[in-house]
């Protein structure tokens, strides 16, 4: 059996497209394959957090995985403070990690770029910290959006360099992304993904928005003045995107869709996306609400814990000794 692992940053609310991209392959790869899924909390802190918010999206978070199906019997689910040997693990892999690579990464450029100011050095070195979150537990495949692709890689030339100097220590992980629906885009601007971050909240679908909010926003969603229904990403950005949402809900193949609604008009296209996704989240949230009210959480994630800290810091012990920096007796 393989291993993945991944995780979300709840720093706000989750999105369509993070269920999309990332949760519902969670669920679906957890059928054949051991997963390790865990809040990436830590990450959340880059950049300042309201406390009272933080920790309700953190709740939030984990009765959401549940809610979509992650299954606490099948899959190791957990907050990544609960589990210390990521901060520790982090600190060593920035030791092995270069300047000019941090400075190569698009998350951070963009942001410096854009001459933003108040950038924390938690937000340049994160990448260091992610590398320790998948090499702790040695996965065989990282699940991520295409967006992500560069962290992953990062994480390989980490793992790679640490393994040319020390010995084989870390198994060097390969991306998963996958092929529908692996980034869904702003109802408000297509040509951008859909993001928490976004300024306009009309181009977002949170997994908690009232069902009549979620459809209104698909049947707002910003389309083109051509008039006709095509595959095509880059002169219909618009439509494509809405198609690629059908498609990923309703396991529906894009062409099949196509075929269903390239004779009809947008409206039409619109009301049967907005029909898949409110059923959806609609179940979505009835689980939800059944998880919050049941007191299971907590339980939940300290089990989780307690797996995940067995493997990690079994890991952290050998990363210690190979490094040098460990001289206790075991």
């Amino acid at each position: 059996m393989k291993r993945m692992l991944s995780a979300v940053k709840p720093t706000g609310q989750i999105t369509l497209g993070n269920y999309i991209g990332a949760i519902s392959n969670f669920v679906k790869y957890q059928e054949d394959n051991e997963m390790i899924i865990f809040i990436a909390n830590l990450h959340c802190i880059t950049v300042y957090q309201d406390p009272k918010d933080l920790r309700k999206n953190l709740k939030d978070a984990a009765a959401l995985y549940l809610a979509c199906g992650l299954d606490p019997n099948r899959s190791t689910i957990f907050l990544q403070t609960d589990v210390m040997e990521h901060a520790q693990m982090g600190y060593i892999m920035a030791c092995n990690t270069y300047l000019g690579e941090l400075n190569r990464m698009t998350q951070f450029k963009d942001k410096v770029s854009k001459n933003e100011t108040g950038l924390t050095a938690g937000l340049y070195t994160y990448p260091c910290l992610m590398a320790a979150d998948i090499l702790l537990y040695d996965p065989d495949y990282i699940p991520v959006g295409d967006d992500q692709k560069q962290h992953v890689e990062l994480t390989r030339d980490i793992a790679i360099r640490f393994n040319n100097r020390y010995g084989e220590t870390f198994k060097v992980p390969e991306p998963l992304v996958a092929s529908v629906g692996a980034r869904i885009m702003s109802l408000n601007d297509p040509t951008k993904k859909m993001s928490k971050s976004e300024n306009n909240d009309k181009g977002c679908i949170y997994l908690l928005d009232d069902l009549n909010v979620i459809r209104k926003k698909i049947m707002s969603a910003v389309t083109d003045s051509y008039g006709e229904i095509t595959l095509d990403q880059q002169r219909q950005p618009g439509i494509y995107n809405l198609l690629e949402i059908h498609s990923a809900i309703s396991k529906t193949d894009k062409q099949e869709l196509l075929n269903r609604f390239k004779s009809q008009g947008y409206g039409v296209l619109k009301k049967e996306v907005a029909d898949v996704v409110t059923e959806r989240i609609g179940e979505i949230q009835k689980r939800y609400h059944e998880i919050m009210d049941s007191g299971q959480i907590e339980t939940i994630l300290d089990e989780g814990a307690k797996k995940a800290r067995y493997i990690a810091a079994k890991k952290l012990t050998k990363v210690q000794r190979k490094i040098g920096i460990d001289i206790h007796k075991r």
